[in-house]
């Protein structure tokens, strides 16, 4: 059956994240000041990198990719979940959930080879410096980043596609605050077990592939710091790769527990307070993260808020 061919069924009904109760508004409005948060800290991350010629480099070029990307997954989830709180709705159409579970499932697919890409640009800048300009040049820069929203948008199609082929003939209500694969998956009256089982294979796969990149780029980054004879050189690479292993950890930390369970193992309470995690904190904390422990950055903020004085 076709997707568009739903839409003269009912629409699906969000449960959402958070009841009416005075404590549930408070909550929501700590999410509100979150997604504010990450909206102008990345905004601010990425006009930073504009302004500054400094910043002109592949590093900064990936961490821009990464700000968009988590700035999708925010403006994915997080309106349409206000949107139904303060409207005291609960629906979202098939069409509106279909670009949810497209969106979603890009960035996260893309996101987890962008951070495979960012440590390969780490150890090729410690390692091979003097081949740093030929191995990283622009072309090679843009051609990984593309390969990252591909692979992205790759996975988003193919889990759309499958999703909602599958019959939807009982209860349209989603336990979770967006439409996330396992959530609709749970509402179908057929068999999924094939699927949910391919999902966490491809899950395993997709994240394991960029997993193993990144762990030998550290490794060989680890062994060429502690060959470094000077000390302000290796502060200056750890404090770099740091920043990005932080990242990692916060993206691999959710993804894990979110992708990476069984479907037996998973509960309604869990996947929302997991999907909580990666698609309003970490998309807020990654640019603290990459600015408050980046000199270059802070430089930049500072030169940028000197001409606003003058």
């Amino acid at each position: 059956m076709d997707l568009w061919n739903h839409t003269s069924l009912s629409d699906f009904i969000l449960l959402g994240l958070f009841s009416y109760s005075p404590y549930d508004f408070f909550l929501f409005t700590l999410v509100l000041l979150a997604s504010a948060a990450t909206l102008a800290g990345n905004i601010l991350f990425l006009l930073l990198i504009q302004a500054d010629r400094r910043l002109h480099t592949p590093m900064y070029f990936f961490l821009s990719q990464l700000s968009i990307m988590d700035l999708t997954m925010m403006g994915t989830v997080v309106p349409k979940m206000a949107a139904n709180y303060l409207s005291g709705s609960k629906f979202i159409s098939w069409g509106g959930c279909a670009a949810q579970v497209f969106f979603v499932v890009m960035v996260g697919g893309g996101e987890c080879f962008l951070l495979g890409v960012m440590s390969y640009d780490r150890y090729v800048a410690v390692c091979h410096p003097l081949r740093y300009p030929v191995l990283m040049n622009w072309k090679a820069c843009c051609l990984m980043d593309l390969a990252s929203w591909m692979v992205g948008v790759t996975d988003s199609v193919i889990y759309m596609g499958v999703v909602f082929t599958f019959p939807y003939c009982g209860s349209l209500q989603v336990d979770h605050f967006f439409c996330e694969v396992p959530a609709l998956l749970r509402l179908s009256c057929a068999d999924t077990s094939l699927f949910e089982d391919l999902i966490y294979t491809c899950c395993v796969v997709m994240m394991l592939l960029p997993l193993g990149v990144i762990v030998t780029s550290y490794a060989r980054i680890l062994m060429a710091v502690i060959r470094m004879p000077s000390t302000e050189g290796k502060q200056k690479a750890l404090t770099t790769c740091s920043s990005h292993l932080a990242v990692v950890g916060l993206y691999y930390g959710g993804g894990i527990f979110n992708y990476m369970q069984k479907a037996s193992a998973r509960t309604p309470v869990g996947d929302r307070a997991i999907s909580t995690f990666y698609t309003i904190l970490a998309p807020m904390l990654n640019p603290l993260i990459y600015s408050l422990r980046n000199r270059e950055v802070m430089k930049a903020l500072k030169k940028v808020l000197g001409r606003w004085r003058v």
